[in-house]
């Protein structure tokens, strides 16, 4: 009966009226537009790769680099959050975006400097914690899974950056794509300004101590270590699928973006419906079954590899498994630390982070040593399987303390 509730109309706006929906709304589009940017380099990859001549060890190394950059910066941006407010750090964080924009599109002449620009475009990556935090702030706490999965949703940045870049490589030159970007920034700003209001749910007079206890909390380390799978495999992946569709099955350099789009939408879309279900159905019981679709399919995936067909349809159902993933965790996140969610989301983020930039350095290796990628996907399949059994693990505590049965809201 409740399920049946939810899906309705009146479901929906009744939680759009619990919360600020436009400070949602801009959350939302902050994110969106910073994760099209942190993928840029790996969206042009094919570009990439045929000016510089690169290696499959070089191009993981390309891929990984803004990757690992975003994740580094993720904490201290939520930290920074913490003192000066969600709204103004997103302003910061898009200014130096814009910067990073001008570096690229002037400057980039050499492998080294590309290098020097993904490590600029990890200041996009470093917006999770911040807008998960301020898009879901005003919300009450049933309501919290949904909120999070639409901001969270976001990630379709990156399906439409896989849509729109390369065909705008492949008409105006890669480095012209930072050109565009770099005046595209004045739209997130302008809907965060005019929209966003800073949420309500921040504790002013704790100390720094209190802001950072989550980094010696064994759950936040748990929670990080899980969303290494589930959104460390959905950056990771999106970034080297491009990659992997043109090397591996020979499309075309745009269809090989065209493709990724797909998936990458696939596991955008799937994080607001791992948000609401986790509302309903709970967060662990949704990681459960997230974990062994994961692990699954990317063995299917590294078997398939002389099938274009069967491999698109195994990564839309990863790529499903992933979103709903990432949407299931930040349902628990705010459970568990109430009043310093984007401290804690922005750490998880990062550690999250640094998991997806492993990805195209294995996948490289992988290829370089032993002629296929299987053993990447393998490795990575193995990791998903460590994960469940951990959290198997640490959800008999989690609902004992601060979590109803399965990982769903406590009561008022």
């Amino acid at each position: 009966m409740t399920s049946t509730v939810a899906i309705q109309p009146s479901y929906f706006r009744s939680f759009l009226r619990a919360g600020h929906a436009p400070t949602l709304g801009a959350a939302f589009f902050y994110f969106a537009f910073s994760c099209a940017i942190w993928v840029l380099n790996g969206t042009m990859a094919p570009f990439i790769t045929e000016a510089y001549k690169l290696s499959p060890a070089e191009k993981g190394v390309m891929l990984s680099i803004p990757i690992f950059a975003g994740a580094l910066m993720r904490f201290p941006l939520g930290i920074l959050a913490q003192y000066i407010g969600r709204k103004n750090a997103t302003l910061v964080e898009m200014g130096g975006i814009a910067i990073a924009m001008l570096f690229g599109y002037f400057y980039v002449q050499s492998f080294n400097e590309l290098l020097a620009m993904g490590v600029l475009l990890g200041i996009a990556g470093a917006s999770f914690g911040v807008a998960m935090s301020l898009g879901s702030g005003s919300f009450p706490a049933r309501y919290k899974g949904l909120a999070m999965g639409i901001v969270g949703a976001g990630n379709i940045g990156t399906a439409i950056s896989a849509l729109l870049a390369p065909p705008l490589a492949q008409a105006f030159g890669w480095q012209t794509v930072y050109g565009f970007a770099a005046v595209a920034v004045l739209l997130p700003v302008m809907a965060m300004v005019v929209f966003a209001k800073e949420p309500p749910d921040l504790d002013k007079h704790a100390s720094f101590k209190e802001h950072i206890a989550c980094l010696f909390e064994k759950d936040g380390w748990a929670f990080s270590l899980i969303y290494a799978v589930t959104f460390g495999g959905f950056i990771g992946l999106t970034t080297f699928l491009p990659s992997y569709f043109y090397d591996q099955f020979g499309v075309s350099k745009v269809q090989a973006g065209q493709l990724t789009m797909l998936a990458a939408f696939m596991g955008a879309v799937l994080r607001v419906f791992g948000g609401w279900i986790s509302d309903h159905w709970g967060g662990v019981n949704t990681l459960t079954g997230v974990l062994l679709v994961v692990s699954g399919t990317l063995v299917l995936c590294g078997l398939a590899e002389n099938s274009l067909t069967l491999t698109v349809l195994l990564f839309l159902v990863c790529f499903a498994a992933l979103g709903a993933g990432n949407g299931a965790l930040f349902q628990l996140v705010p459970l568990r630390w109430p009043l310093s969610t984007a401290v804690a989301g922005s750490m998880i983020g990062e550690i999250g982070a640094l998991g997806g930039g492993l990805i195209p350095n294995a996948m490289g290796l992988s290829k370089q040593h032993a002629g296929t990628y299987l053993w990447g996907f393998v490795g990575f399949a193995v990791c998903a399987a460590a994960m469940l059994l951990l959290l198997r693990v640490m959800q008999m505590r989690w609902t004992r303390t601060w979590a109803e049965k399965g990982g769903r809201a406590r009561s008022a």
